[in-house]
């Protein structure tokens, strides 16, 4: 086992709790605001997660998938929050 493994395999399981901790803060959270913030952060650590496993498997469209995972994450967390300020997503 190469230096490579070991610290792809300490990021995933790093990642991993990360995922499970704003889970339970999604669940759990005690304001809407929270849970807001915990969504925002589990889509950051999909798309780390999602990076990981394709170093792991060295290809390509797991970065593609990514990059997708993270444009839906910001637009739907943008429009959440507006929602919950305004009241409505669009003017």
């Amino acid at each position: 086992m190469n230096v490579l493994d070991m610290a792809l395999n300490i990021g995933l399981a790093a990642v991993t709790l990360a995922m499970v901790f704003c889970g339970w803060r999604l669940l759990a959270g005690p304001e809407v605001t929270d849970r807001l913030l915990a969504l925002d952060t589990l889509y950051l650590n999909a798309v780390a997660l999602i990076v990981l496993f394709g170093l792991r498997w060295n290809t390509g469209l797991l970065f593609e998938a990514a990059l997708l995972v993270a444009m839906l994450g910001f637009a739907s967390t943008v429009a959440l929050a507006r929602y919950l300020s305004r009241g409505d997503v669009v003017e």
